[in-house]
């Protein structure tokens, strides 16, 4: 076979309706940019665009999709903001899911371009799959380093925090620094719930605030879907006497409580 060693394959992502309207890399780091600042103004100045342009861009967005991805806050004492809806935190983190297996089989497909027979080798490898019930994707924000473990803070789209604790080796083999993309996965069983007043009196290191959004009972345990402050959701397993007790119905504000032991990290190869 001829040698393609020199070639490589390129390819570009987005999304939209047609090719007027398309989402592309820098439109989501602009709405990514919005969800970690809360700021317009400093997110256009984080990917290069002017006031007027982020905003055009932002109502393109919300043009695109039938509902807004960007949300203005009123203003107060602090003055207003801007903040990104639950679609918007939807979008970004399934764009991003896309973007990750784009590179990945791009990158794929350019190792195997010497050889066109690998590339389908390289393709059936792309997917990953987990029977965790709770998939987090964000940014490692802090790490501190204990003497047996380590303390781990992912950031998620819309700015909530998950911690977890990982082994030195464990950190090692993953090659997480602060900036790192990582997935968190937890458990629908490993979490509790409890009332806002319960939660502040629980040891456990990660608490979740949102509101309930769904309760779908069982014949033993009902399985709880919360919304969570930065627009991510959250799926507990509760018991049918707990979901009474607790009153836990649609609306309800909530704390969604799990140890730092009970996450574990991944990455995307």
């Amino acid at each position: 076979m001829t040698n393609n060693t020199n070639l490589t394959v390129v390819g570009a992502l987005s999304i939209g309706r047609d090719e007027k309207s398309l989402l592309t890399d820098k439109r989501i780091a602009l709405l990514e940019q919005i969800g970690e600042c809360g700021s317009i103004t400093l997110a256009a100045k984080a990917v290069g665009l002017s006031y007027k342009g982020a905003w055009d861009a932002v109502d393109a967005m919300n043009a695109i999709f039938g509902e807004p991805l960007v949300a203005s806050l009123a203003g107060g004492k602090g003055g207003g903001g801007t903040q990104l809806t639950a679609a918007g935190v939807r979008m970004v983190d399934a764009y991003k899911a896309l973007q990750r297996e784009h590179k990945r089989f791009v990158d794929a497909a350019s190792k195997g371009i010497s050889d066109f027979d690998n590339v389908y080798e390289f393709i059936r490898r792309l997917s990953v799959r987990t029977s965790a019930r709770n998939q987090f994707f964000g940014k490692i924000s802090a790490i501190k380093h204990g003497p047996v473990n380590v303390e781990v803070e992912l950031t998620l789209t819309g700015g909530d925090k998950i911690y977890s604790v990982v082994t030195h080796d464990g950190l090692s083999n993953l090659e997480l620094d602060v900036g790192s993309e990582a997935w968190a996965l937890i458990k629908s069983s490993w979490i509790i719930l409890a009332s806002q007043d319960v939660a502040k009196k629980l040891s456990a290191r990660n608490q979740l605030m949102g509101k309930v959004e769904k309760v779908i009972e069982g014949n033993v345990n009902s399985e709880v879907i919360m919304r969570l402050t930065g627009g991510n959701t959250v799926c507990a397993v509760i018991t049918n006497e707990s979901v009474k007790n607790l009153e836990v119905t649609e609306g309800a504000e909530m704390c969604a409580a799990f140890k730092a032991s009970s996450v574990i990290l991944g990455i995307s190869d």
